[in-house]
């Protein structure tokens, strides 16, 4: 007997529409229309004899049968996006996207990538430097490269190399740094997507917490403006090493009680183990494991 199944169209709008709570969100996701969506979304509802939103002015909510339907519908996409990537013998369609953060695609990736079209000139590659940690594979992205401690649940880590930490700041502000107490005189910048560099470089250093009269943080988004900001003079940021090592060359920031410390963390190639299987995939990753090296403790100037 064949499946009473609802158009599967419908099934892709609903979840984006739910998770967004959004009409109009899910359409930016999927390249539709607002009006498409909700369309998508009345065909479903009409199929299955429910409602599924709640519609109020500026306000979309799910109802209590959408509640129940949405993690069931998400476990099945899930489970046929998977399948579909594990295919065996499944042929290369020469495409391949890669999830990176902003600073590390522009310093350390793409200035390779020219080498990789050399090696594979088949393979069409897309960056997506969006500042969130994608889904797999809901998201359809083929691989990331991920800070952190390679501990994802049901995805391959490959570990890339380690990251280092320092504090850095402008070379006047370093002139006045000599001890952990000097730094609670200045405002310490914090990156938005990994807030817990300062933390980890007092813990790695034995250093005790800022104390209550230290500046306000400075917030920014990307190692790139915190960088920057240091550089300007706004205060200190905790450099990441072997990403900054321009700024050093150039003696734009520099570093204060050094030496760099590794981390707990480290950039890691992460995919979902179906993934793996394509042809793409195993080339890139075959390929970024031959631009790492053996590594040791960066070599920085120290002020």
């Amino acid at each position: 007997m064949a499946y009473r199944l609802p158009p599967l169209k419908t099934l892709r709008l609903f979840e984006a529409a739910a998770r967004h709570a959004s009409f109009k969100k899910a359409a930016e996701e999927l390249a539709l229309t607002p009006s498409a969506v909700s369309h998508g979304i009345q065909t479903l509802e009409d199929w299955l004899g429910a409602k599924l939103f709640a519609r109020g002015p500026g306000a979309l909510s799910l109802t209590e049968g959408g509640r129940d339907y949405l993690p069931k519908i998400r476990a099945a996409l899930e489970t046929i996006a998977r399948a579909s990537e594990g295919v065996p013998g499944r042929r290369a369609n020469g495409k391949l996207t890669v999830s990176v953060a902003p600073t590390f695609g522009m310093r350390w990736l793409a200035p390779n990538l020219a080498k990789f079209g050399e090696a594979h000139p088949g393979i069409e590659i897309t960056l997506d430097t969006s500042q969130r940690q994608v889904e797999f594979p809901r998201d359809g992205v083929d691989v990331a490269i991920r800070l952190g401690r390679g501990d994802w649940p049901d995805l391959t880590a490959t570990l890339l190399f380690h990251e280092w930490l320092v504090p850095v700041a402008s070379p006047a502000i370093a002139a006045e740094i000599r001890s952990v107490a000097d730094l609670d005189r200045f405002a310490p910048i914090r990156i938005s997507t990994a807030r817990d560099d300062w933390d980890s470089w007092r813990e790695l250093a034995g250093a005790p917490q800022a104390g209550p009269g230290t500046p306000p943080a400075r917030n920014v988004d990307s190692i790139f403006m915190a960088c920057e900001t240091a550089a300007a003079g706004g205060g200190i940021a905790i450099g990441r090493l072997p990403l900054m090592q321009a700024e050093f060359a150039q003696g734009r920031v520099v570093p204060v009680l050094g030496p760099p410390l590794r981390s707990l963390s480290a950039y890691w190639l992460v995919s979902s183990r179906e993934a793996m299987a394509r042809p793409e995939v195993a080339a890139f990753r075959a390929w970024v494991k031959t631009l790492v090296k053996p590594q040791r403790r960066p070599p920085v100037s120290r002020a």
